[in-house]
Formats: structure tokens, C-alpha cells, sequence
């Protein structure tokens, strides 16, 4: 196990100050989340980045792969047939392409959710075969996903060389 030193530690990042707005709210967190994750993958060494540190197999790169499927399935609708595949990144797949990925697929999230007034109505999305969920259900289920696996991401990060906070 890696010893903490002053320089492995980063400065706490508060939750964001949002306006008052229900969602100015739920977006503001759930950006603060996803920068978050992203933080924590950024910079990690390979191949820690991708070694399992838990029997279940999760690894830090992992995680934000399967998060980027997830925006990906929420927001755009895209559709995922194999979830328990989306943990692993590729072996080609670098951790700058991984998180460049994940910026990218929350970057056209969130220009569908510029669109979205009404909280109550159901998120835009090209999938006939299934009704859409509201836009406050999805907002609230991805803070719920991002927030779950962004602490996953802080103890793995921590296992690998030590880095703490957000």
C-alpha cells in the first residue's frame, strides 16, 4: 500500500454553489461529479489505471469508460446490449483517449440538456423501442451513478499512489 505524502494529497473541492433553480442545481452537481471522476483518472500510471485492486475486478480506467457508456446510453441514446463489458477499457486504450471519450459523450450531453426547460418532461432521445424517462429522473440517476462510482474512483486512486481528495 502506498504512503500518503503532502504532494500526493490535492486540496478539497468543495460542492459547487449553484443558482437557485432545481435545475441549475441538479446539473451543477452532477457536473461537479463528473469533473470529479475525471480528475481522478487523470494522471493515473499505467498500468495501475487499469489493475483490478478489488476481487470484483474494478479498475479506475474501468470505471470511466463505463461512465461514458452510461452518458452516452442516458442522454444520447445510445444502446448498450453487455453493461458488465462497459468496466473494461480496451488494452489499445490509453488513459487520455478514455478520458477524452468521457469528455466528449458528457460535452453532447449536455448540449441535449441545454434544450430540456422542463424538468417533468421526458429526455429527448432517439429510442422509439423504450419511453424516455423524465429529465429530472435522468439528472438524478446519473448524480446517483457518477457519485457511487466517483467514490469507487477515490479508493482506487488512493491505492495506486496515494492521491486523496477531490
Amino acid at each position: 500500500m502506498p504512503s500518503t505524502t503532502r504532494r500526493n494529497r490535492r486540496r478539497d473541492t468543495p460542492p459547487p454553489r449553484t443558482g437557485s433553480s432545481e435545475t441549475e442545481v441538479l446539473r451543477g452537481f452532477l457536473d461537479y461529479l463528473r469533473s470529479s471522476i475525471a480528475a481522478k483518472v487523470e494522471g493515473a500510471p499505467e498500468p495501475q489505471v487499469r489493475t483490478a485492486a478489488v476481487p470484483s475486478g474494478t479498475n479506475l480506467l474501468g470505471l470511466l469508460n463505463h461512465l461514458t457508456f452510461v452518458e452516452r446510453s442516458m442522454f444520447l441514446g445510445d444502446e448498450v446490449t453487455d453493461w458488465q463489458a462497459t468496466f473494461q477499457a480496451a488494452p489499445a486504450d490509453s488513459v487520455a483517449a478514455v478520458l477524452a471519450r468521457y469528455r466528449k459523450a458528457v460535452q453532447a450531453a449536455n448540449l441535449v440538456l441545454e434544450g430540456c426547460t422542463d424538468l417533468g418532461a421526458p429526455l429527448p432521445r432517439p429510442r422509439p423501442d423504450r419511453p424516455a424517462p423524465s429529465i429530472r429522473w435522468a439528472l438524478t440517476h446519473m448524480i446517483e451513478e457518477t457519485g457511487r462510482h466517483a467514490g469507487h474512483a477515490d479508493i482506487l486512486r488512493e491505492l495506486i499512489d496515494g492521491t486523496t481528495g477531490r
